[in-house]
């Protein structure tokens, strides 16, 4: 017998092309919308049996706002949170909050299926594999960026950080592709895509965020062969 579903998430195509895809296989889809203010309202007022809800960023803040408000007037309605692969933390908010599942946005829809019908009967809805990832960060976790120059580090790839590099010793863009083998135009790319990362909005900028938080110091730099 197919669940009372509700489908919120960032994104209205996505939301809209898994509720069509729910709908085939037989479960009846009350509302599929994006989350905004007023979407806790909507899954209170209509009490699906299962809310389904997206998110980007699982780890940020009051993300989980919504779950918990839900789950405090509407504790019949189980939350399965669709999101990314999650931190430890994501998981871990996601069900503080009151989730009863968490599934990857790019399950099948087996997947989604299996972990709704799980949430309805009162089971936790989670892969084993994604719980198994979760706990294994927890029991050795990564070395966590610990100031501003490490935290814009994991932003860049070794090969924007070599660009980066480049920027702050002064060369531009011919002297930059030269000197990685790449196409100007590809070079244009990767500096535009440091800048963009870094929040900055020139070369200049770049090179003095760098400076200032320790960025390029010699213990964070990569090599360029690695």
């Amino acid at each position: 017998m197919g669940a009372r579903l509700m489908v919120v998430d960032d994104h209205r195509l996505h939301a809209e092309a898994l509720a069509s895809a729910l709908k085939l296989r037989g479960h009846r889809v009350l509302a599929a919308a994006a989350p905004a203010a007023g979407a806790a309202e909507l899954v209170i007022s209509r009490a699906p049996e299962v809310c389904l809800l997206g998110t980007a960023a699982p780890a940020e803040p009051g993300v989980f706002d919504p779950v918990a408000r839900i789950r405090r007037e509407r504790p019949q309605v189980a939350v399965v949170v669709l999101g990314p692969v999650p931190s430890p933390r994501g998981i871990a908010a996601a069900f503080a909050a009151g989730a009863c599942g968490y599934v990857r946005h790019d399950e099948r829809i087996e997947g989604v299926e299996r972990a709704i019908l799980k949430a309805r009967t009162g089971e936790a809805a989670v892969a084993p594999a994604l719980l198994q990832q979760a706990f294994g960060e927890l029991l050795q976790p990564a070395a966590q960026p610990d100031d501003e120059g490490q935290r814009l580090r994991s932003l860049l790839t070794q090969r924007e950080l070599e660009v980066l590099v480049r920027v702050a010793d002064g060369e531009d863009t011919r002297v930059i592709a030269a000197g990685m083998g790449i196409a100007p135009s590809t070079a244009r790319t990767h500096v535009q895509r440091v800048l963009m990362k870094l929040g900055v909005g020139s070369r200049l900028e770049a090179a003095a965020l760098a400076a200032r938080t320790g960025l390029l110091d010699p213990a964070g730099r990569l090599d360029p062969g690695e």
